[in-house]
């Protein structure tokens, strides 16, 4: 009898247990989904706070005064990915067109690999060589982008994603913050071209929306 008693003890206790760390997880979940969040709002505001500053806006005078806002997606964590980043020291510099004469002096600096929608899939990220010589930008990676909702949600010509150089082997890459090129906004600017092989066969419902100008 004491021995089924011990038992039926050892059940329940075991039972909590598992409810406790459970809890423990979920809090912790719920925490890092609420701190991303955050993230992304600040990023939202920084960059609209940007487009209403005349000494930093990329918005001509005639949109920028009826300037209220960005459209961007909701706020969605699952367009925050972990990429194995596999870095490729042995590529060579090219030369990246732009929707100008310019060209931009680039090398890929590693290619990161993700599943995103159920799908694997690559990326390449670039350094360009003249920023790389500024302390200011000396770890700066840049990643342009296209996906189905270009010409549709989003802008035609794609976006980009400004990241940093990891200390390890993965590289977080959050869709959230995902913006527009400054060509969408004003043709005086020179923006890099979106290489064909960074095209993403899927919808990427996170970031910056095409922008539709507000002007008297």
């Amino acid at each position: 009898m004491r021995f089924i008693i011990f038992v039926f003890l050892v059940l329940i206790l075991s039972c909590k247990q598992d409810k406790k760390y459970h809890d423990v997880a979920q809090k912790q979940i719920a925490t890092q989904e609420i701190d991303a969040i955050k993230d992304i709002l600040e990023f939202q505001k920084e960059l609209n706070e940007e487009f209403k500053d005349p000494e930093t806006s990329p918005l001509p005078d005639r949109y920028r005064k009826n300037f209220e806002g960005l459209d961007f997606f909701a706020p969605d964590t699952n367009f925050i990915v972990k990429a194995e980043f596999v870095r490729t020291p042995e590529a060579i510099p090219f030369l990246m067109p732009t929707t100008t004469d310019r060209k931009s002096k680039e090398v890929v600096y590693g290619i990161a690999h993700f599943n995103l929608n159920g799908v694997k899939h690559r990326l390449e990220v670039y350094q360009n060589e003249e920023l790389m010589q500024q302390d200011e930008y000396s770890d700066y990676l840049f990643l342009p982008f296209t996906d189905k909702t270009n010409a549709e949600e989003t802008y035609g010509g794609g976006r980009y994603l400004d990241l940093s150089i990891p200390r390890g082997d993965t590289l977080v890459l959050n869709f959230n913050k995902a913006y527009n090129p400054y060509c969408a906004y004003n043709k005086k600017y020179s923006c890099p071209i979106v290489p064909s092989v960074n095209t993403l066969n899927t919808k990427i419902l996170a970031g910056v929306k095409d922008f539709k100008p507000i002007s008297d």
